[in-house]
């Protein structure tokens, strides 16, 4: 399966916050919509970066309570690691695990058109094995 096709069902906004922004409002953010990452936007280009909570963990430990009144810019990991729509989820999922990271931007011609998590992939793939295996326990039964 497709990355296009797995997130074509989503609806509503991918959240979202500005390099110039404060951390402590991007963590509000992560916070009130109990998610992992948001993409950053910056001026002149479509994705700056990703904040995460991990992101927020190294600010603190490295710049304290002080990481907080500091930009995103400043504390995101860039540059983006991202998929196309037309790559399949095992290539993304392959992907994370050889990066080591949990959220990947979906760019089209360099324009964001989705974001998705391990956990949007590994819920597929789980999804994909369950149905493989019913398929062969159906087999077994007629056959």
């Amino acid at each position: 399966m497709s990355i296009a096709l797995l997130i074509a069902g989503r609806s509503g906004e991918v959240w979202h916050c500005h390099a110039d922004d404060l951390v402590a409002d991007a963590v509000e953010t992560l916070a009130t919509r109990r998610i992992g990452a948001l993409p950053v936007k910056d001026s002149g280009k479509e994705i700056a970066g990703i904040f995460s909570e991990r992101d927020v963990l190294y600010a603190l430990k490295t710049h304290g309570a002080a990481a907080l009144q500091m930009q995103v810019r400043d504390v995101m990991t860039a540059p983006v690691i991202s998929v196309s729509p037309d790559q399949s989820a095992l290539e993304a999922l392959a992907l994370m695990t050889r990066r080591r990271i949990r959220h990947l931007p979906v760019l089209d011609n360099g324009r964001m058109v989705g974001f998705v998590s391990i956990g949007d992939l590994v819920k597929f793939r789980i999804d994909r094995i369950e149905a493989e295996a019913e398929a062969l326990r159906e087999y077994i039964q007629t056959a």
